[in-house]
């Protein structure tokens, strides 16, 4: 960040939401408002999710924030090629093929978030429509493209995924909201056409954010954690 920006960004007032709150508030929104964000509002929670913890700080992620004209085009890019049928060129592969009680997670939060936009499970066309809806960045003024370079393996991904759930985090403080996107990976060639990208940056996946549209249907969508006696093991002997 600049001088500029962060001296910009200290005329922001922090907001006083607790973190737990915002851990509890946080949930992937699927619908935003046409309202932007100031600038130094901007800065300021992008400059608070920095502070993430990286292995021997070597702060992998990079971050591709498109808005405006730019966003536009690349939307307009996105659902034409989905809706096109072209063939996805991800720069890391997506598994989606989960068993036993993985799958079930999976069909539940399909089950709920079909169930909130009224999308039965033999309506082809509505499920085709669900899925543009991504690729529409669901309407929000800003989408983020989150990448690193290859050179990195799995366990600096996850120091990516720790800045990611800081940003959301630091969003919903700020009265804003969030979606978490891995579709934003299936067409990396257009994101680095679009920011000149020419190193070697693989795009992840992307967040989607802004304030969100309370009338969207999607919105409405709720999904469950399990107690944590399934996945935390405590032991001392």
């Amino acid at each position: 960040m600049s001088e500029e920006n962060t001296e910009e960004a200290d005329l922001v007032s922090d907001p006083d939401l607790a973190l737990i709150d915002a851990i509890y508030q946080r949930r992937s929104v699927r619908g935003y408002l046409d309202k932007e964000v100031p600038q130094e509002t901007l800065n300021r929670i992008f400059e608070i999710a920095q502070q993430a913890p990286s292995n021997c700080n070597v702060q992998p992620w990079k971050v591709y924030v498109a808005s405006g004209d730019l966003k536009n085009c690349l939307r307009e890019k996105m659902v034409e090629n989905t809706a096109g049928g072209v063939t996805p060129n991800p720069d890391y592969p997506y598994r989606g093929d989960f068993e036993g009680e993985y799958c079930k997670r999976q069909i539940e939060c399909a089950v709920a978030l079909y169930s909130s936009m009224d999308v039965g499970r033999g309506d082809k066309e509505g499920r085709m429509r669900a899925v543009l809806r991504n690729f529409e960045f669901f309407d929000a003024p800003y989408i983020a493209f989150i990448g690193m370079n290859p050179a990195f393996g799995t366990t600096v991904a996850l120091d990516v995924g720790m800045w990611a759930q800081n940003l959301m985090l630091t969003l919903v403080a700020f009265g804003l909201h969030s979606c978490p996107m891995g579709t934003m990976r299936n067409f990396p060639d257009l994101v680095r056409e679009a920011f000149d990208i020419e190193d070697d940056t693989r795009i992840l996946f992307g967040i989607s954010f802004g304030y969100e549209d309370g009338s969207v249907a999607a919105n409405e969508t709720r999904t469950t954690r399990d107690p944590i006696t399934t996945n935390i093991v405590f032991r001392s002997t």
